[in-house]
């Protein structure tokens, strides 16, 4: 049996003779075998803000750990996982607080035999994200180098401040000068989903970074995107960051910076993460040029997708009808899916997600652990249908014909 792995009040890591169990949707499950893997060394073991974990007894009875041997109060624990893996549980734990959980994609751990597990799957190759890659001894002065070259250029030095105090890969690899490099453009959003990491209503969990709070001009822009396609390996520049709006709402600016870009170069991948719910601003910038976009969606159920994204003045039926417009021009469409156990995986959402992607030629899905706090999200979201289990999900996903399925972008 998988042993329950708390946190005491001095943040130490203790397990308890009580066994494992995880959550999917609003219910407890006992962690087994095919729920997990060892912790990959890239992980984060984190402790849950006033939230008591949960156990199972040898009589299969769920119970709460309020109380530890050496005394205090036990402390819910999880893991943060890096790209590459997909969550297969929550942690199972029952909130003491009223105040959402911060924006972070929290995973089941159990202990077994003097090593830590974590409730998910390997779905990707992890390396090109692994942590041990960014956050450098060599960042700073990369980043005060860069911008001693363009003293004026504003955007640069807002993703250098992006690089350094959020520690935003995309922000990094602009001065790393390799892979995917965000490129943000637009302050304005049409969509206010609740797991939003730049902008939230008061009464949710605080953003952990600024939304962009200026227009770049396509001249800063353009000089970036230049510098990062033409020494970049392999490289990618992506429009639509986690510290900005929707991208397609600024089109003209986009359309332009591609079309600078490419009157100079052909090299590399022009990328834009978006909801495709401005179908017209998406359609602009697929005929400027753009070779991939990448579509977050939670769900492909209209009342589910709703719920969650709560769009101004589009609907699901906008992002399919963009999705097609962009693939008639040739562009690769990959879904940024909003996984979360206990949603995505059951039987009526994976049929209807299995539907959106045949019906409207999506090359790739992209799983994405979902950063909220379960039962903020839950009092928000409706849910119906057999949960099946984030397994079944990856599985169906790999059966589709011609569809490939990861964690994150590749050139194009």
């Amino acid at each position: 049996m998988y042993r329950l792995l708390y946190s005491d009040d001095n943040g130490r890591m203790c397990d308890h003779p009580l066994g494992a169990v995880g959550r999917t949707g609003d219910r407890l499950a006992e962690v087994l075998d095919e729920d997990v893997i060892p912790l990959p060394a890239s992980a984060s073991l984190v402790f849950l803000p006033e939230s008591t974990p949960a156990g199972i007894d040898k009589n299969g009875v769920f119970k709460l750990l309020e109380k530890v041997p050496e005394g205090g109060s036990a402390r819910a624990v999880g893991a943060l996982l890096p790209q590459g893996y997909t969550r297969t549980l929550l942690p199972g734990y029952r909130r003491r607080g009223k105040r959402p959980l911060p924006l972070l994609g929290y995973a089941a751990v159990a202990w077994r035999d003097g090593r830590v597990y974590v409730a998910a799957a390997c779905t990707d190759d992890p390396d090109p994200w692994d942590p041990r890659h960014y956050n450098s001894a060599d960042l700073p002065q990369l980043v005060r180098d860069r911008r001693a070259g363009s003293p004026g250029n504003r955007l640069l030095a807002h993703l250098g401040h992006c690089a350094l105090d959020y520690s935003c890969y995309t922000a990094q690899n602009i001065f790393y000068a390799r892979r995917e490099g965000g490129l943000p453009l637009s302050p304005l959003c049409n969509a206010r989903c609740w797991g939003c990491i730049s902008l939230q209503p008061a009464e949710c969990c605080p953003s952990p970074q600024a939304r962009l709070e200026f227009r770049p001009t396509v001249s800063e822009a353009g000089e970036l995107a230049l510098h990062h396609l033409r020494n970049a390996p392999e490289g990618i520049i992506s429009f639509g960051q986690g510290c900005e709006g929707e991208p397609s709402l600024a089109a003209d600016t986009v359309a332009r910076v591609i079309s600078t870009v490419r009157r100079e170069t052909p090299k590399g991948t022009i990328n834009m993460n978006s909801n495709a719910g401005y179908s017209r601003g998406v359609v602009q910038i697929c005929d400027a040029g753009l070779d991939s976009i990448r579509v977050s969606l939670v769900s492909a159920r209209e009342e589910v997708y709703r719920a969650y994204h709560r769009p101004r003045e589009y609907r699901l039926a906008d992002v399919a009808g963009s999705i097609k417009a962009a693939r008639e021009r040739g562009v690769y469409v990959s879904l940024n899916l909003l996984a979360l156990p206990g949603l995505n995986d059951r039987d009526v959402e994976m049929e209807a997600l299995g539907e959106f992607i045949v019906e409207n030629g999506v090359n790739q899905v992209q799983l994405r652990n979902l950063n909220i706090d379960p039962d903020f999200f839950w009092r928000r979201v409706p849910a119906k249908g057999e949960i099946l289990g984030m397994p079944q999900l990856v599985g169906m996903l790999r059966d589709i014909p011609g569809l490939a399925v990861g964690n994150f972008s590749r050139p194009v």
